[in-house]
């Protein structure tokens, strides 16, 4: 079962990134930001998005502990991050709205943790998955994790281009003064 799961896993990841990877290649034909944010949306972005955070989960109780890791680290610094990275996410796609973290045209927002990042959800989300791969230390949610992390890295990449044709100059500025990631 482990295997499958891992299988899953990966198939989700190294889609998605296919599809951003597409996005930054070929802007004029991109699948990430959406061009048209329709009812099937959602459904495209987060039922991968909860598929892939579930079978991390999965994995990492199913495996926990299999690597070896001290016990003070996976708690002392596993669930912090997951609780600072969930605290992040969930303050932030309430300031934006679940729509507009999905994909749908909305404002550009520069503050908040915002001002800081130009992605802190994306930050957060690879700070809870880190958090999660050191607290159950398991060999299969690093596996995944990681490749979910790439997921993560990449997409700002394809986001970027469409940011600036949206905002223009009022992006332009932002990018100039605020990093990518930290």
């Amino acid at each position: 079962m482990q295997a499958v799961l891992v299988l899953i896993g990966l198939t989700i990841a190294a889609a998605t990134l296919a599809a951003i990877l597409w996005s930054i290649t070929y802007p004029e034909r991109r699948h990430w930001p959406p061009k048209h944010y329709t009812k099937a949306t959602p459904i495209l972005v987060w039922v991968p998005t909860f598929t892939l955070f579930g079978i991390l989960i999965i994995l990492g109780v199913l495996n926990w502990g299999s690597l070896p890791v001290p016990i003070w680290l996976r708690f002392g610094a596993g669930i912090p991050l997951i609780v600072a990275g969930n605290a992040i996410v969930w303050s932030e796609v309430a300031q934006f709205g679940i729509a507009q973290t999905g994909g749908a045209q909305g404002s550009l927002r520069t503050s908040g943790m915002y001002r800081y990042s130009r992605n802190p959800q994306y930050v957060a989300d690879i700070a809870m998955i880190v958090g999660w791969i050191v607290l159950c230390a398991s060999s299969e949610a690093v596996l995944v994790g990681f490749a979910g992390i790439a997921v993560l890295i990449a997409a700002p990449f394809a986001e970027e281009p469409w940011l600036k044709e949206q905002y223009g100059s009022v992006f332009e500025d932002y990018r100039a003064k605020v990093r990518r990631f930290l």
